[in-house]
């Protein structure tokens, strides 16, 4: 089994305003790569500075997130599913972004590792922190990149507890 840990962090309220990305893919319950990109989002409007400490400076000499698109979308290549925690977010802005840049959207089912924290690992309040806590995973909390690898750690113990 194959699958793919995603998260994004945005500059602001608009789903298509994506300013970093981290991946990780994951086989046979082993992680096999990771990485995380800084995006040049369509404006330069950023109200979540203060949540994920991204400003404009930072991501106005990276690539868009339609030049990042043939890197990224390898990862998507010969999964079972992706996940992500607050999939619905995640699955939000991935369409979003694919819709402003004229992208095929992957086709692939998205499983929420915040609900499978809540029924498979009865963890409450099941936020990203508190179930990293729960199960002693690092986490540099609003990086992308740590945040995509903590969520397939997650989604890996629900595997292994049958969920």
């Amino acid at each position: 089994m194959t699958f793919l840990a995603i998260d994004f962090e945005t500059a602001n309220r608009y789903p298509n305003s994506a300013c970093a990305i981290g991946l990780v893919r994951v086989r046979h319950n082993q992680i096999i790569n990771k990485k995380a990109f800084l995006i040049k989002p369509p404006y330069n409007l950023f109200e979540y500075s203060h949540v994920h400490g991204i400003t404009f400076d930072d991501v106005k000499q990276q690539p868009t997130f339609r030049q990042l698109w043939p890197r990224i979308k390898k990862y998507f290549d010969e999964i079972d599913f992706a996940v992500a925690h607050n999939a619905s977010f995640d699955v939000a802005v991935l369409k979003s972004c694919c819709q402003t840049y004229g992208l095929e959207m992957p086709d692939v089912e998205f499983r929420c590792t915040m609900k499978l924290s809540r029924t498979v690992l009865q963890i409450k309040p099941a936020n990203l922190f508190h179930v990293c806590r729960e199960l002693f995973i690092p986490l540099t909390h609003h990086d992308a990149g740590s945040d995509a690898e903590a969520c397939a750690k997650i989604m890996i113990e629900v595997l292994k507890r049958g969920g």
